[in-house]
Parts: structure tokens; C-alpha cells; sequence
């Protein structure tokens, strides 16, 4: 007997393994995320807590919330209550470290026309801005030259806290001391920061409304609640959004061995475009 079809003690709210299907199911279609049996019980504390937040009586009105038109609002909050935003700045420097040598200082020494990163799943931001600061602190005419970061992800409340850019004293402690020096006033992102970052919405199965090319990607611990059917077209679209040669960053505990022939891996979790 699964874990969703077995008997459960009693809830605060009513969920059982119809509600449990169906927002597995609503959630794999959506947004490609996978969420198997063992997850019962933390999709049942997550899903309370936004029955609790939308005054909501049971967890069956929430799942009628979501088949409905207005649920394409919340959807952005389902994605962020059944996943685990683990982000800090300049987590996983290494990446960082590749992005300056590699990417920031030639475009810099070449007097290359543009530049353009996108951060996808950029969460609350701190990732956009670590690539932004590491770009300032390469290119020192960025104010002349044109330079963007793209920030994408599917929750329209954590792009609000990333606009924001008012962070926490835990958070900013993170950033190197000598671009913290720089960049940061007062726990908060300096404004020629900021504006190199422009923040979107976007649900990474649905169509992409801008063209690149993207100098390099950040797709970071997005994927691995994603299966390889899902993944495979998504690493092509990523791909084909890069310039010959481009680079993917992706999560630590992600790979693309089985998933995709048009990368190779360069750097740890660090891959080129090949093809």
C-alpha cells in the first residue's frame, strides 16, 4: 500500500489520496514538478499552511481554487509551499569564480557589443545580484557598455521580495566583504546594482518571450524536481538560447548525464554548449 493510500490520523484539515493525486497531478502538468508518495505528509503541511493564509475551511476548497481561473494566481505560491527554496548570495562560489574568468573578463578585454545572463529560478534574488556584483566588479566601464541579467521564476512573490532587495543581516553576511563594501547600503542592493538585473515571471514549461542569446545560464536546483522527460526538452531550449559556446550552471546535486548530447562538462555542475 503506498504512503497516500494508507490510513491517516486526523488533520486539522481533511486531505486524503484524491487531494493528494490531484495536486501531484496539477503540479507535474503545470510546472513539471514531481511529487511521489513519500511526500504526503510535507505536501499536507505545506498546503495547510495556504488553506490557513486564504482563510480557506478545507484543503478540497484549495484544490477547487486551483481547477478554477483564479488559480493560475496561486500557482506561484503552490510551487513555492511544495518546494525548498535554499538560496543564499554567492552559493556554490565556484560558479562565480568560472563566470568572471570565463565569461566577465573576455567580454571585458574583447570590447564585445553585449552581454547578456539570465538567472532562471532566481527565487528571492540573491543569486541575480551575486551575478550582477561579480559583473561590476570585472567590467569597470559597465556603465557604458550594455549589459544585462535577465531573473525569471514562477513565483510572483519571491520576484517581489527580489525587487525589493532588502535583505537580511544573515543574508547580506554572505556576500565577500569587499563587494558587500561596494554594493550594499544598509541591507539593501545599491541602485546601479539593480538596475543591471530586470526581474520576470515566468513558468519555465510555458513559452519564453525574449530571444537571447544568453552568454550563460543559471538554472540552479530547479531540475531536480523535475523527471528526465521533462528535463530533456528543457536543456535544449536552454541550448538554443545560448551563444555558441555558451555556459549552463546547474545545482550541485543535478546532472545532464542521460539528459542531454548538446553540453559538456567543463567545470563542476559548469557545461558548455557544444552543439
Amino acid at each position: 500500500m503506498s504512503q497516500a493510500s494508507q490510513p491517516r490520523i486526523e488533520r486539522e484539515f481533511a486531505f486524503n489520496a484524491q487531494d493528494f493525486e490531484f495536486l501531484s497531478n496539477l503540479a507535474y502538468m503545470r510546472t513539471g514538478i514531481v511529487l511521489k508518495d513519500h511526500k504526503f505528509d510535507m505536501v499536507y503541511a505545506r498546503i495547510a499552511r495556504r488553506c490557513r493564509a486564504l482563510g480557506l475551511a478545507t484543503i478540497r476548497d484549495y484544490c477547487a481554487l486551483m481547477a478554477s481561473d483564479e488559480g493560475h494566481a496561486e500557482l506561484g505560491n503552490l510551487v513555492n509551499a511544495i518546494t525548498t527554496n535554499l538560496t543564499s548570495f554567492f552559493r556554490e562560489p565556484h560558479h562565480f569564480d568560472h563566470l568572471r574568468a570565463h565569461v566577465f573578463e573576455p567580454f571585458h578585454r574583447q570590447s564585445s557589443p553585449r552581454l547578456r545572463i539570465w538567472s532562471a529560478g532566481c527565487s528571492a534574488g540573491a543569486e541575480a545580484y551575486s551575478i550582477a556584483m561579480t559583473m561590476q566588479d570585472t567590467i569597470p566601464d559597465i556603465a557604458k557598455r550594455d549589459c544585462k541579467i535577465l531573473a525569471t521564476d514562477i513565483d510572483t512573490g519571491m520576484l517581489e521580495k527580489a525587487k525589493r532587495a532588502e535583505y537580511s543581516a544573515e543574508w547580506i553576511e554572505k556576500i565577500p566583504q569587499a563587494l558587500r563594501q561596494k554594493y550594499v547600503s544598509q541591507n539593501r542592493i545599491n541602485e546601479a546594482t539593480r538596475a543591471l538585473v530586470t526581474f520576470k515571471q515566468l513558468n519555465l514549461l510555458e513559452g519564453w518571450p525574449f530571444k537571447g542569446p544568453f552568454d550563460a545560464i543559471f538554472c540552479r536546483n530547479v531540475v531536480i524536481y523535475f523527471d528526465k522527460q521533462t528535463q530533456i526538452p528543457l536543456f535544449d531550449r536552454f541550448a538554443q538560447m545560448l551563444k555558441p559556446n555558451g555556459y549552463l550552471y546547474i545545482g550541485h546535486s543535478e546532472s545532464l548525464h542521460n539528459v542531454s548530447t548538446r553540453f559538456t562538462l567543463v567545470d563542476k555542475t559548469t557545461y558548455q554548449q557544444v552543439s
